[in-house]
């Protein structure tokens, strides 16, 4: 007698990560805004990120008939791959189960653009996870904090300073449309989550 051996399924469908830094001094900054984006995801889901798990503050949600984590690593930004590869590496996922939410520079204040693989556009979060898992296969959401004033200013001092007021409602238009893509990723809408929010 023949037994069909079952492929063993992962407990979550999607990992979500939002990029950032850890610690007080660094909330609210322009380099923080994937952290921004993961707290509005679980807002809109009536969650907390509370739970200490794969050097990351996480916790685990149902989009639709999705099961997924939200994760904030708080490795600082240039060792986010160590994070996000103990829970690839522990949950068995594959690239396109991943989702990285990030800050971009080269992109004006609020543009919000999605990507299924490319470069790591020179954000060291990102360049992390690439080296981690060996490819760069994984979806990617970014978010635009703006240039820097001037070619000369600091890049490192740019990512860490913080958005105008005048800026404010552009982010939290920006994030919010963010946390709705990736709800529309999950539910299999990618084509949709791009026309609509990928500007």
């Amino acid at each position: 007698m023949f037994f069909l051996k079952h492929k063993q399924t992962s407990p979550i469908d999607y990992l979500i990560v939002g990029l950032g830094n850890p610690g007080k001094k660094y909330t609210g900054t322009r380099h923080n805004i994937g952290f921004a984006a993961i707290e509005a995801i679980a807002a809109k889901l009536g969650l907390k990120i509370n739970k200490v798990k794969f050097k990351s503050l996480c916790c685990e949600a149902r989009i639709g008939d999705k099961r997924v984590m939200l994760m904030m690593p708080q490795t600082y930004m240039n060792l986010s791959g160590d994070a996000v590869n103990e829970a690839v590496r522990f949950y068995k996922l594959e690239s396109k189960q991943i989702m990285v939410l990030f800050d971009d520079a080269s992109l004006p204040v609020g543009t919000v653009r999605i990507r299924q693989r490319g470069s790591d556009g020179g954000q060291k979060g990102v360049r992390s996870i690439i080296m981690q898992l060996g490819n760069d296969e994984f979806l990617r959401i970014k978010i635009g904090i703006g240039q820097k004033p001037h070619p000369d200013y600091d890049m490192a001092s740019w990512v860490l300073s913080r958005f105008t007021k005048q800026e404010t409602d552009i982010v939290l238009n920006a994030v919010n449309k963010a946390a709705e893509a990736v709800c529309m990723i999950v539910q299999g809408d990618i084509d949709g989550a791009m026309n609509k929010h990928s500007t």
